[in-house]
């Protein structure tokens, strides 16, 4: 049971890791939200030739929003990948059986998960300085 113990500890620090991600990612999601109602409330005020600009922040808000909600769905999965590794591991262990393709399929799901929720992170940084520089032209 010791060595099962061992191997379970890599999952369950990612477990950790993944849930730090995920704090940090509804963090700026919620950032993001907040600009975005400071941003129509500024509108309203604005004449409609100066709506262009605020429109073009609008929708770069919105696709910051959508890809953050992407990359919090791929690192939850993840993690539940992760959960389920840890689990299987130990039901293998406790029924004697060996499952290599269960335990490594779950393992590749669980960084394909995050790779995917890190892209879209990046992605959003990556429209961050896109509204960033619109602010600055502004």
């Amino acid at each position: 049971m010791i060595p099962i113990l061992q191997v379970a500890i890599g999952p369950a620090v990612l477990i950790s890791g993944v849930g730090l991600l995920i704090l940090s990612l509804t963090n700026r999601l919620g950032r993001v939200v907040d600009r975005g109602r400071a941003l129509v409330r500024e509108w309203r005020d604005k004449s409609p030739s100066e709506h262009s600009s605020y429109d073009m922040q609008l929708q770069i808000l919105s696709r910051r929003a959508a890809l953050l909600q992407q990359s919090i769905v791929f690192a939850v999965l993840c993690g539940i990948f992760a959960a389920i590794l840890i689990i299987s591991l130990f039901l293998t262990a406790a029924m004697n059986t060996g499952s290599p393709w269960l335990i490594g399929s779950l393992f590749v799901c669980s960084m394909i998960s995050l790779i995917i929720s890190l892209i879209a992170f990046l992605r959003d940084t990556n429209h961050s300085l896109k509204a960033f520089d619109l602010d600055i032209k502004r």
